[in-house]
């Protein structure tokens, strides 16, 4: 059976029904059996839903011990109603679990400016507290129940060694449709065994963000609920890590990167309505900023979206959004190369026209992977990210999405 959640040390989990959708899981609670270091990212949105801003609050100081989230509402734009909502969210998992409210973080996901269930949801919380479990269904059910357009749960599990422990990290994300995350992101919920300071923690949750959830995009909409938590709770045993210049940080980083990496694709792979998956890659800037922002306006760019599901090798859409950027760099120097996972095929040279096979590269975008690979030949950094053609389905799905 998948590993999930409940394989990290001192983790419970459930996920139940509670009537705010009509068919599906609504509630997802996952629990530490002890207080936790924790660290989070939120939306850069405006419009900030209610949960956020209670889980900044009490994220504040750096520990939490349970996440509740709920699904089918999204309790943005509700006013006073709603926040008292979100604060009876925080009151009733406190009280059931006998712990101080400020370990309480709270989420929100759906449709906005409904008012918010409360009652329903405070009746859910008190309702399934008993029934949280370290077993590998809570986990799954847990996962299922933070989806809203999704087609299918996220999950994800990395697990290595450090002091002689095994540390285990796991992760569940959502994420369908309102996707290009500034943070912040859509909902991602991470919990792991290692024992490592909350400043730490902090630095490599922003950090790993930057290079993963940040460098996705469906649509192009930075939702109001955005929101990304890690939770550490130290039962690993390993010696704590409190500096970012402990020799055993590069290790940590990495692998919680490469769970937010593999969590993020499951995201866009998922995109509302959309037919091809592709990575962009910008190579050769002058610095790290500077790749991932050309990356991100390449990506979110319509006229490369509506390309790339047409299976049009308008190679010159994707370098006039380059220009578009706000990156200097010298487009007479520029390589570029569209193409399959396996197969890539240089379509600009120095700047240049190459000489290519159209009608091949065509049948190359047919696939659902497709890569994107820019060369700058201006630095030494680069960046990838992901992201969606944009399909007539997606079109007609968001149309009539609440009617």
């Amino acid at each position: 059976m998948l590993r999930n959640l409940t394989n990290v040390r001192g983790i419970q989990c459930w996920g139940a029904h509670i009537g705010i959708k009509s068919m599906r899981r609504d509630l997802a609670i996952i629990y530490s059996e002890v207080p936790a270091a924790a660290a989070a990212t939120f939306t850069q949105n405006a419009v900030v839903a209610e949960p956020v801003k209670i889980s900044r609050r009490n994220i504040s100081d750096g520990r939490a011990q349970v996440i509740v989230c709920n699904a089918g509402n999204a309790n943005a734009c509700t006013g006073k109603q709603g926040r008292e909502g979100a604060e009876a969210m925080v009151a009733a998992a406190a009280e059931t679990l006998h712990i101080d409210p400020e370990l309480v973080l709270v989420a929100s996901t759906g449709l906005i400016g409904e008012p918010f269930p409360t009652e329903d949801v405070v009746q859910g919380i008190r309702d399934n507290m008993e029934k949280l479990s370290g077993d590998s269904k809570a986990g799954s059910l847990a996962a299922n129940a933070i989806l809203t357009t999704d087609t299918f749960a996220k999950e994800g599990f990395v697990e290595f060694e450090m002091d002689g422990a095994m540390i285990n990290l796991a992760g569940i994300a959502k994420g369908s449709g309102m996707i290009h995350p500034n943070m912040a992101t859509m909902l991602s919920f991470i919990v792991t065994d290692i024992a490592i300071d909350p400043p730490v923690l902090d630095l490599a949750v922003h950090d790993a963000v930057d290079e993963t959830f940040n460098m996705i995009t469906v649509d192009g909409d930075t939702s109001t609920n955005d929101m990304v938590a890690v939770l550490a709770n130290g039962l690993a045993g390993n010696d704590p890590i409190v500096s970012v210049d402990d020799s055993r940080y590069p290790k940590f980083y990495e692998h919680l990167r490469e769970l937010m990496a593999h969590l993020a694709k499951l995201i866009v792979s998922d995109g509302e309505g959309c037919s091809k998956y592709i990575e962009y890659r910008v190579s050769g800037a002058r610095d790290k900023s500077a790749a991932r922002r050309m990356v991100r306006t390449i990506s979110s760019s319509i006229l490369v979206k509506t390309a790339m599901f047409g299976r049009d090798p308008n190679w010159g859409r994707i370098v006039s959004a380059a220009g578009n950027a706000g990156v200097p760099f010298d487009h007479s120097k520029v390589d570029l190369a569209l193409g399959s996972e396996e197969v890539l095929v240089s379509v600009l040279e120095d700047g240049r026209p190459a000489e290519f096979d159209r009608n091949n590269v065509k049948r190359l975008l047919r696939e659902s992977h497709i890569r994107v690979h820019l060369e700058l030949h201006d630095g030494e950094a680069e960046a990838v990210g992901w992201g969606t053609d944009l399909t007539t389905d997606y079109v007609i799905f968001n149309s009539v999405y609440t009617t």
